[in-house]
């Protein structure tokens, strides 16, 4: 099961956000089941502090190879550097089954 369909099943049967803004409040406030963050963000640093920010709050964390790609899973006509799901709806058992 690759990031990508699971953003786009939440995004059909759930509800995701997009940006890393708020995808940093969602996992500061604890709503955030899985982040996903696309490698190819120049400067790293905006995307930098979501993998020990996940860590730390015990969430899920994965990173997929595009922006281009994670945006279009997500739904966007543009690229999008990171993506939250805050309520998983038929993906609920692909994030429970990753490490």
């Amino acid at each position: 099961m690759d990031f990508y369909t699971i953003v786009e099943k939440a995004k059909k049967s759930g509800k995701i956000e997009k940006g890393t803004n708020e995808v940093t409040k969602a996992v500061e406030r604890g709503t955030a089941k899985f982040v996903v963050v696309a490698a190819d963000v120049e400067p790293k640093e905006i995307v930098k502090h979501l993998s020990m920010l996940c860590k730390e709050k015990g969430i899920k964390y994965g990173e997929v190879d595009s922006r281009k790609k994670l945006g279009i899973s997500a739904g966007l006509p543009v690229s999008a550097s990171s993506v939250v799901v805050i309520d998983a709806g038929d993906a609920e058992n692909d994030i429970k089954a990753l490490k």
